[in-house]
């Protein structure tokens, strides 16, 4: 048995300081643009490696197979639902029904501000909410690469419209995980995320198309944004509130994508912008926008098959979340696996936990239940219906686990560094750090769950690693542990845009390899903001009447 050690070197900011050189590392050689992400995402993990041995005590071959274990879950289920989704994309696109689908967008606006709100806020939420880790990323960057925009806007503008739904997403499990390490009912944590989101959920369609088109273009088009975020916003508040937390982003998504079409039925822009570049300050390439390949016009019928894929795969997904399905599917097969030499030989101690608690390290390969696995099956189906033959799918499939070899080695990486922080106690030694501020808890607490999402790349993990943390700290210093719980969950979505993981899924998707720093660049400033508002609010809740009235009791 270890017992994980927060201050290892005797020096709180000493020990801050090693724990923040894992995280420095890979985001530094991201960033510089030099180092390609899989060697960026190998070299951290080896400074994460020798953080946790030699300065945190923890004994070797135990990390050794926490990095194993993270770095396997990884693959299973994350990249798992990256091979398949872009699996996918790459026969619609060979059998040039992406340009049909296209050509039908079009017909509702042909302006590419409206085809984000539609596309990358609406659709995504959707998709996050039907199975989330990663495949509203993956699928929306897809479909804006097919619909002709520029790699750094498609992959960079998705990860920024997937923020707001992050809490809600994969039927409500963020909040599930938040409930079982804090014991606070997940109704009331859900209620409580949907009285600081839905304000978050009006901003982030006008800060989208603000980081694409400039403020003159959003103020263009103001009107169909606001369509948009209320659409959103307001059954966002009244599921979660009135309702469960579990289909929040599936039914405010369709709300939504409704009002948003119908809107434009009857209203569109004086001026159709249709660059699919990103707005700079040269803008001397926006004058002629760059040529996308002609596409054949299609008939009503050919329109509707042409959607029959990403039809067949929202149906799918939606299923493959379910309770229901997930514990038919675990009941045929899913074993478990403890990890030998790791499960259970990890203590966690106070001040993290009220009392000590040993870590569980198990590997449940529920393969069936995999949302990569419905997006296969999704796949297969489709390929069937798009007339593939048996031989054409299989090389299609194996050109497709080539292309992305690079991206699977990179987040298999990323969750080694992610799973090792926690194990070791690398990550509760940062939320400490947090912890520490005092009157200002309700801001840091709140960039806290920012920090996990961007540590793990899941709202779901950092909700599981820092819940706890936040309810003790709440409690200590006289706030709610429910405000406080939920605003690990609604700040950690802001960090969605930045985790390793989020931008590797972003540059598949987007065919966009080795540009990883580009896109990290982009979107890195458009975080810590948002975050920061997100800090400002819960702020506000926790101090200033008539936010305080907000809290949940």
């Amino acid at each position: 048995m270890w017992s994980q050690v927060y201050n290892p070197l005797g020096s709180a900011t000493l020990s801050t300081i090693a724990a923040a050189v894992p995280v420095v590392t890979l985001l530094f050689l991201i960033a510089t643009g030099k180092v390609k992400a899989h060697v960026a995402a190998i070299i951290a993990l080896a400074a994460s490696l020798l953080v946790a041995i030699f300065i945190f005590t923890m004994p070797a071959g135990i990390a050794l197979r926490a990095a194993a274990l993270g770095a396997l879950t990884g693959l299973f289920p994350i990249g798992w639902i990256i091979v398949n989704v872009i699996f996918l994309y790459r026969l619609t696109l060979e059998k040039g029904w992406f340009g049909l689908v296209q050509q039908s967008i079009g017909g509702i606006t042909a302006d590419r501000r409206l085809q984000l709100l539609l596309i990358a806020f609406s659709f995504g939420a959707f998709f996050e909410g039907a199975s989330g880790f990663g495949t509203p990323v993956a699928v929306t960057g897809a479909i804006l690469m097919g619909l002709g925009f520029s790699p750094l806007a498609a992959a960079g503008l998705s990860l920024i419209a997937n923020t707001a739904p992050v809490a809600y997403g994969a039927l409500g499990t963020p909040i599930q995980g938040l409930a079982s390490v804090t014991g606070i009912d997940p109704f009331l944590l859900g209620a409580m995320v949907g009285r600081q989101l839905p304000v978050f959920s009006l901003i982030v369609p006008f800060w989208l198309i603000w980081a694409f088109a400039g403020f003159r273009g959003m103020m263009q088009i103001w009107p169909a944004i606001l369509v948009c975020g209320v659409s959103f916003a307001v059954p966002q508040f009244l599921i979660s509130n009135f309702i469960n937390p579990w289909i929040v982003d599936i039914g405010a998504a369709l709300c939504s994508m409704a009002a948003l079409t119908l809107f434009l039925k009857v209203w569109q822009p004086a001026q159709i912008w249709t660059s699919p570049a990103l707005r700079t300050k040269d803008e001397s390439h926006l004058t002629a926008p760059p040529p996308v390949a002609p596409v054949a016009k299609g008939t009503p019928r050919e329109i509707a098959w042409s959607w029959s894929p990403w039809i067949i795969l929202s149906v799918i997904v939606a299923i493959w979340g379910t309770d229901a399905f997930k514990k038919i599917a675990n009941g045929i097969y899913a074993p478990a696996f403890p990890v030998e030499g790791l499960h259970n030989l990890i203590e966690k101690v106070p001040p993290v936990v009220a009392t000590p608690v040993k870590e569980g390290a198990v590997f449940v390969f529920s393969f069936l239940s995999y949302t990569g696995s419905g997006i296969l099956l999704a796949a297969i189906i489709s390929a069937i219906v798009m007339k593939f033959s048996p031989m054409r799918i299989v090389k299609a499939y194996g050109e497709t686990i080539w292309v992305t070899r690079y991206s699977l080695i990179t987040i298999a990486a990323m969750l080694a560094i992610g799973t090792l922080t926690r194990y070791s106690g690398i990550d509760a030694t940062l939320g400490l750090a947090f912890a520490g501020t005092g009157f200002f808890y309700p801001f840091f607490g709140t960039l806290l769950g920012w920090l996990g999402v961007a540590l793990t790349g899941s709202d779901t993990a950092s909700n599981v690693l820092f819940g706890g943390l936040q309810k003790i700290t709440a409690e200590q210093l006289g706030l709610s542990p429910i405000l406080m719980s939920a605003a690990n969950s609604s700040g950690g979505v802001m960090g969605k845009m930045i985790d390793a993981q989020s931008i590797v899924v972003a540059s598949t998707a987007t065919n966009w390899f080795g540009h990883e720093g580009t896109i990290l660049r982009f979107v890195f400033w458009h975080s810590i903001a948002l975050a920061c508002l997100v800090g400002l609010y819960i702020m506000l809740q926790a101090y200033v009447w008539p936010f305080t009235a907000m809290v949940v009791h």
